[in-house]
């Protein structure tokens, strides 16, 4: 199942970007306000809180304008949409420009922008890069470190850890078995819910389970961490929203940020915030059970080691 972000603020009115009339209106403060009086509901709140603080809006991730106004990424997607822009880095560089706080041209204000069919690779790699970078970033804005720490401390204890997660996030939750496996945790990551289900009703207090889905959306993710937790198993979700399902029905919620492109939508772009985060949790348990993680992993090392070529080999 791919992770679908779904907006679940209540009052969000559906307008069509049509609906709103902007002829005539080339700032973008003065866009905003010629269009609010259209708008109800999340979007006006949206609306509201840009024109009361621009700079602040400005200087904002998608995230933090979400919680700030009390609604959604998806809504400040479509409110994006709705004042005429392509998506918010458009709608922020706009707001900063007229503020008077735009940063220096180049790739720093160029995220976002759409990649066209024709656009060289020097150009496709600068974006991926200025995207991934600004991600990496923002994740480090919103992570909590107090939050690492308890996951850390989870599951350098735990007897079992299971990690959940469908589609891309299934892949990230490998890697992830696959580090800790190396240090001697002993991890399995489950993508099918049946076998998902079935080895998280096994687990107790003392275990650990890891959620992963960007949007915190998806189903099936949802239904084995929320069977972990219902067996005393601690729960972990990593995530790219705050007040999703996933992450309310977790003790623990690990965030990320993404900067999507026109082909790297945000449940693909999220990937790398998403391997960083991990990372930083495994060396965190590393770090936690460094006699036992040295050694399991000098063992494993040893093991795979007849099987790399030999030097000098063609």
């Amino acid at each position: 199942m791919v992770d679908h972000e779904v907006d679940t603020s209540a009052g969000t009115a559906v307008v069509d970007a049509d609906t709103v009339d902007r002829r005539g209106v080339d700032g973008v403060l003065a866009r905003v306000r010629a269009g609010a009086g259209e708008l109800t509901g999340a979007l006006r709140r949206v609306a509201e809180h840009v024109l009361s603080d621009p700079e602040a809006a400005a200087r904002a991730t998608i995230v933090e304008l979400a919680e700030r106004s009390g609604t959604s990424p998806a809504t400040i997607t479509r409110f994006c949409r709705a004042m005429g822009f392509d998506g918010y880095a458009d709608l922020r560089l706009g707001i900063a420009s007229e503020t008077g706080r735009a940063r220096s041209a180049g790739w720093t204000v160029d995220i976002g922008r759409e990649i066209q069919p024709g656009d060289p690779l020097q150009r496709v790699l600068g974006q991926i890069i200025a995207a991934d970078t600004r991600a990496m970033h923002d994740t480090a804005a919103l992570l909590d470190l107090v939050e690492v720490e308890r996951a850390a401390v989870a599951i350098a204890g735990a007897a079992r850890v299971n990690i959940f997660g469908a589609s891309g996030s299934a892949l990230v939750g490998e890697e992830m078995q696959f580090s800790l496996h190396r240090i001697g945790v002993a991890a399995w990551a489950w993508s099918d819910v049946h076998e998902g289900l079935a080895s998280a009703a096994l687990l107790g207090t003392g275990d650990v389970a890891l959620g992963i889905s960007h949007t915190g959306q998806t189903r099936e993710t949802i239904e084995m961490l929320a069977e972990a937790g219902s067996r005393g198993a601690t729960t972990v979700a990593l995530t790219g929203f705050p007040r999703s399902p996933l992450a309310e029905l977790a003790d623990i919620v690990l965030l990320t940020a993404s900067q999507a492109t026109t082909f790297r939508p945000d449940a693909l772009s999220a990937r790398h915030p998403q391997l960083v985060v991990l990372d930083l949790l495994y060396i965190a348990v590393a770090q936690r059970t460094h006699d036992r993680a040295h050694a399991a992993f000098r063992r494993t090392a040893q093991a795979v080691d007849g099987h790399k070529a030999a030097k000098g080999a063609s």
